[in-house]
């Protein structure tokens, strides 16, 4: 009661003794020119502008030029024109979060789109753009975490409060294994963010990816990549913003986002509209900047409650060291590659186990499973460095011991990365298929 009564108290403190009013002075692109109250507004600032049709479009101050504010809007421009009124906003840039969210689908601003009603407001506001847990207060990523898929279970162990990203090209199956991920992984809660996502697969992805069980534990935030970069930009910071929301009512929750590299071109548009200049490929500056603001509020909390991430990332024309995924690469905790020469032979999830990397391994692993991974690896790597030869038929048997055993090993281990899209792989019987394979050998 006593935190609901000092957020009332802010709140009103907050609402301003006046009114001012600007006028749109210039249109250009995606930006507006706002005339008359710079020194009212400030850099992330929100502010609405009435339309010819009465229409009120809310925008956001990206910067300043000459004197006058520099803002973008949340929606289409249609109907603004020179000497629209442009007026504050009264509205706060937080969230208020509330455990009847579970099952709702929700867009950038926090309102329902799923028919099903308004949404119930928390007592306590979580901002958009919140700051992680201090790093001396957090604390140490948990126990090992079942994410019900064998090849991950297995080989890219994952802890809870750990941030992983999912790196592949397009059309490679990272949709597929994030929804085997949404319905598999043992978790309380899970935050799911469709970031820029066609419009189109964000039902397939509820009813059928989901599922009812899934939907039951989980809340959507979804921007289409028709939206505005700002409302694209704005759902990925609803989703964390969700996401802790749960982690502090001392919860294990999975937060997958679909996808960091949509979010990074959000933040692309937006800063070349304020005239940011470009760096590595286009992406400006702010990129960079805003990239590790997001990905760390992932993560462990200060309390009982962690936020385990599971990031994808597209990689542009398959170069996985693109700036995007080289720089999400360094800031989380591991890296799955999915590659798309094994979704054309037919295996999916198409995980390419020598390229993929979690950092809690091997310590979250007991010996005698460090030791069966370390095999598998083995053979798996002495396999593919002798793949050529062998698919030419120029290696005899005999040569090599070590390449005898990868060749007769590789189709058992090959299966055993295999999983379809609706078998669920828990973490004890994935370490004894794996002993099973190997036999003595480890």
């Amino acid at each position: 009661m006593a935190r609901a009564l000092a957020q009332l108290r802010a709140e009103i403190a907050a609402i301003p003794e006046q009114r001012r009013y600007g006028r749109v002075a210039a249109v250009m692109g995606m930006l507006l020119e706002i005339a008359g109250m710079p020194k009212a507004l400030t850099v992330g600032g929100r502010c609405d502008i009435i339309a010819r049709d009465g229409r009120r479009l809310p925008c956001e101050v990206v910067g300043f030029r000459d004197g006058r504010a520099l803002a973008m809007p949340f929606g289409a421009l249609e109907g603004i024109g020179l000497g629209c009124r442009v007026e504050m906003s009264a509205g706060v840039s937080a969230v208020f979060p509330h455990r009847s969210w579970l099952g709702r689908v929700l867009n950038a601003f926090a309102e329902p789109i799923d028919g099903k009603g308004p949404l119930a407001a928390g007592t306590a506001a979580y901002p958009f753009r919140n700051q992680p847990p201090p790093a001396h207060s957090r604390r140490r990523v948990g126990e090992k975490l079942d994410l019900g898929v064998r090849a991950l279970n297995t080989f890219v162990s994952c802890c809870r409060g750990q941030r992983m990203g999912i790196f592949a090209g397009s059309g490679v199956g990272k949709s597929v294994l994030l929804s085997m991920l949404a319905r598999y992984t043992a978790s309380d809660v899970i935050v799911i963010g469709l970031i820029g996502e066609r419009g189109r697969e964000v039902q397939e992805f509820i009813a059928e990816d989901l599922g009812p069980e899934g939907l039951a534990r989980s809340v959507l935030v979804v921007a289409t990549s028709d939206e505005s970069p700002l409302m694209r930009r704005q759902a990925a910071y609803l989703t964390l913003s969700v996401a802790e929301f749960f982690r502090d009512q001392g919860l294990q929750v999975l937060c997958l986002m679909d996808s960091v590299t949509r979010f990074a071109m959000a933040q692309r548009e937006i800063g070349l509209s304020a005239g940011e200049p470009p760096a590595s490929k286009g992406y400006t500056p702010t990129v960079f900047a805003e990239l590790p603001r997001l990905l760390e509020r992932a993560g462990p909390g200060t309390g009982d409650g962690a936020i385990t991430g599971l990031f994808t990332v597209l990689v542009e024309g398959d170069d996985h060291n693109e700036p995007i995924a080289d720089a999400v690469r360094g800031i989380l905790d591991g890296h799955v590659v999915l590659e798309r020469q094994i979704a054309e032979r037919g295996r999916y999830p198409a995980i390419n186990i020598l390229r993929s990397v979690s950092r809690t391994m091997p310590g979250c692993n007991t010996e005698e499973e460090n030791r069966l991974v370390s095999a598998a690896r083995q053979c798996l790597s002495t396999y593919e460095d002798m793949s050529e030869l062998i698919r030419l038929g120029a290696y005899r048997r005999g040569s090599d011991a070590k390449v005898d055993e990868a060749i007769e090993l590789y189709p058992a281990l090959e299966k055993f990365l295999a999983q379809g899209k609706d078998e669920r792989a828990d973490l004890e019987s994935g370490y004894a298929g794996l002993a099973a394979i190997l036999g003595g050998r480890s």
